[in-house]
């Protein structure tokens, strides 16, 4: 037999599904992309705002916020330019938190991060992808505000300390201390298996074929046995549980017997979610979630499934990251 690559077929199926590029820009300043340095980082700058939020709209609000400063300084006088537009970005993001928890405290059921339709290029740098995964978000949601600040733009984006105590308003000494505290706290939580992309892909494509088709145990033999469903439909979605699901067996009971109630047509997609394989969910031919997953051992431990309408708006056009 001639040495055919046996996952070849999989990644031309998924290669297939890479989105469209989203190559919108916020300011429309008199510069050229190529002459401006907060075109030329915009990537970078919404990365970094979203890492720090979970929520795309919200960093494109704070990108927008940096912009009209950044417009107003004398750039002249900037000898790194990119230093100095992530420092912004990251003042201005500490101040959207402040926002974001008056809103959180109204939230009905569980908040997950807003998710984002991403090339599998975003895949080929592992630890980015790692650290714009919905479970890694989720994570970083147990952080405060300056830990999390600290333990981004230093274990992602590899900020120099002295860079991230201007950003965050502390001493180098006290942000050492808070990158020390952040990293233990973020490596009690994380997943702790390391998947290979393969395999997730595999493990996808068998849990959107047993939704599909209503196949309780090709569902259960997906799924571990304490595997724990995470919904968020903003108290909007019908159907949409309020709290966590735990076990294998309610989990596929839950989802295909709430699917046999639907007056309407379903039909789970695979599709690249945040660095990672994952699917969407439509009805009727319309977008109503996106779901991303953990894979440990060849099962799912964790599903993760955001259904509010509000968050869905970034799941047609491919957002562009960077690091």
């Amino acid at each position: 037999m001639t040495g055919i690559d046996p996952n070849a077929r999989r990644r031309e199926h998924w290669a297939r599904r890479r989105p469209r590029l989203r190559r919108s820009v916020v300011g429309m300043g008199s510069r050229s992309g190529t002459d401006d340095p907060f075109i030329t980082h915009r990537s970078l700058l919404f990365t970094v705002a979203y890492e720090l939020l979970g929520s795309a709209a919200d960093a494109e609000d704070v990108l927008q916020e940096s912009w009209l400063r950044w417009a107003d300084v004398d750039q002249t006088q900037v000898r790194d330019a990119r230093a100095y537009l992530v420092r912004i970005v990251t003042r201005q993001a500490l101040n959207q938190i402040r926002t974001q928890a008056r809103r959180r405290e109204q939230y009905v059921g569980e908040w997950l991060p807003e998710p984002l339709l991403t090339s599998p290029d975003v895949a080929d740098d592992v630890e980015l992808a790692e650290s714009v995964s919905i479970a890694m978000l989720t994570v970083l949601e147990t952080l405060g505000p300056a830990e999390r600040a600290v333990f981004v733009l230093r274990e992602v984006f590899d900020v120099p300390y002295d860079e991230i105590a201007e950003a965050v308003d502390k001493s180098p000494a006290s942000v050492r201390q808070i990158a020390h505290r952040a990293r233990e706290h973020v490596a009690a939580r994380r997943p702790r298996v390391t998947v290979d992309r393969a395999e997730q892909m595999e493990v996808v494509e068998r849990f959107v074929a047993a939704v599909n088709t209503g196949d309780l145990q090709a569902l259960m033999d997906v799924l571990a046995p304490d595997v724990v469903a995470v919904a968020d439909g903003g108290g909007r979605v019908r159907g949409a549980a309020r709290r966590p699901i735990i076990g294998a067996e309610r989990l596929a009971k839950y989802l295909l017997g709430g699917l046999a109630k639907l007056d309407a047509m379903f039909v789970a997609r695979p599709m690249w979610v945040n660095g990672e394989p994952g699917a969407r969910a439509e009805v009727d031919g319309e977008l109503a979630g996106a779901v991303s997953v953990v894979v440990e051992d060849g099962r799912i431990t964790r599903i993760f499934s955001i259904a509010n309408p509000d968050k869905l708006s970034r799941l047609d056009v491919e957002s562009l990251l960077a690091r």
